[in-house]
């Protein structure tokens, strides 16, 4: 079968989002491609993938109608890995194949940033969008046509973004105007919106469930059962998702479907999880099992995130909705997991909440304010896992400080540091469970 399909990235979501999905679409018998994923970092798991194959199981896992709903899909969409820091030449071999159209990507919100540090002759460059730009040229250079892009992570106008970041490495290699001209009308950046609550390798249940499976799986994945794929303009005639059962919106406009599902979903988790783990809770099930943290998730929702959507019915009960999933029992999802690379998550999926409630109220959203504080609680912790030049930074300096710096957020948040402060001495005299009790509206 041939490859159609170039992924950066190789972690679970993907696995259990896109690759699914072109597994699903396989199945169906509506497309005939298959993945080739790209190693995004130094350290992945390019390698051990190759080894079992590129094959490994999905179980999706929730309550249907009241019923609880368990579906085991072993995926084999992915054909191989390729790893840049090791063979650079076999990445860039990618360009050369007419049958890729197709790139899609999950770098986190960090990962589609620019660096003037990157360049061209570097083998590879570190950051995804500097690879996506070798890629391009030597697709250019090629004479092939362009590639359909799809990111899917969670920062507004996330293919605009990546764009744009390509053509700024164009300009600071010195690319030439043919190419930035070919970049502009050959290839087409089409934003997106992902939603699936994916937890990855299940440890205290895998030996169960492969012997469901007949084998050891290393690469073993878990969902819900939820998703929905947002996706500006309509390729269902390259991609035949919907065709395949996928539930796939082709949409002129992703901010709608966007600013609800970041700011409400994963808003919810980027400010509930760094409390949760100072707390010693580890799930979010068990989040939302603890009085305590369920009544600060369902304030932070409904009393300061919803209210600066417009506190519309329909955002109301998405909010519902939320809460139901996160209370699935078959998900287990790791606070530590989801608080990888907090500040980046919190700058987007927290902070304009936060700074919309400011603007209408004239107050700091108290919720959200204390999710702050907790987090730079958590960046003093040894369980950070984030950019060493973030964590370092958060970890050696003071509150001012940090809230000051406006590379890391945006903005300047100095107006926070009274409240924030306030939080972070009650969390120290206190801990977090007697720091929550204190919170007032």
């Amino acid at each position: 079968m041939k490859e159609t399909i170039i992924q950066f990235g190789e972690g679970v979501f993907l696995r259990g989002f896109v690759d699914y999905f072109v597994q699903k679409m396989h199945t169906a018998g509506v497309y005939d491609g298959k993945i080739v994923v790209v190693q995004p970092i130094e350290k992945g798991r390019c390698d051990e993938l190759n080894r079992v194959g590129c094959r490994y199981n999905l179980f999706l896992r929730g309550i249907s109608n009241g019923k609880e709903v368990c579906e085991r899909t072993e995926v084999h969409s992915i054909s191989r890995c390729v790893n840049p820091y090791a063979d650079f030449s076999a990445f860039l071999a990618l360009a050369h194949n007419p049958d890729c159209r197709v790139v899609v990507s999950n770098t986190t919100e960090a990962g589609i940033a620019y660096s003037d540090a990157d360049r061209f002759d570097d083998a590879p460059p570190a950051s995804f969008p500097a690879k996506v730009t070798r890629l391009l040229y030597e697709r250019y250079r090629t004479g092939l046509g362009g590639f359909l892009f799809l990111p899917c992570e969670l920062i507004d106008n996330n293919a605009d973004q990546l764009r744009e970041c390509v053509l700024r490495y164009a300009a600071l290699w010195n690319l030439g105007e043919e190419f930035v001209q070919w970049v502009q009308r050959e290839n087409t950046f089409a934003n997106t919106l992902v939603d699936r609550i994916t937890t990855g390798y299940p440890t205290e249940e895998a030996a169960e469930l492969e012997k469901q499976i007949g084998y050891a799986d290393p690469f073993l994945d878990t969902a819900e059962i939820f998703h929905l794929w947002v996706i500006q303009g309509n390729f269902e005639h390259e991609l035949p998702l919907q065709h395949a059962g996928i539930n796939v919106v082709w949409t002129d406009d992703v901010t709608p479907y966007k600013k609800r599902k970041v700011r409400i979903l994963n808003g919810a988790h980027t400010s509930m999880v760094l409390a949760g783990h100072l707390y010693g809770l580890t799930t979010v099930l068990e989040c939302l099992q603890d009085p305590v943290m369920h009544e600060f998730l369902s304030k932070t929702l409904f009393d300061e995130i919803i209210p600066t959507l417009g506190n519309s019915e329909t955002d109301i009960q998405f909010g519902k909705d939320v809460l139901e999933r996160f209370r699935n029992p078959f998900i287990h999802h790791k606070l530590l997991a989801i608080a990888l690379n907090s500040v980046s998550k919190f700058r987007v999926r927290v902070l304009p909440s936060l700074l919309a409630y400011r603007d209408m109220t004239g107050k700091n959203p108290p919720h959200l304010t204390f999710s702050l504080a907790a987090l730079i609680a958590f960046y003093r912790t040894d369980a950070v896992n984030d950019v060493p030049e973030v964590a370092a930074f958060l970890r050696e300096h003071d509150t001012a400080q940090i809230l000051a710096n406006a590379d890391l957020w945006g903005c300047d948040l100095t107006m926070l540091l009274g409240d924030v402060s306030a939080y972070e001495q009650l969390i120290a005299e206190r801990g977090i469970g007697g720091a929550l009790a204190c919170i007032k509206a």
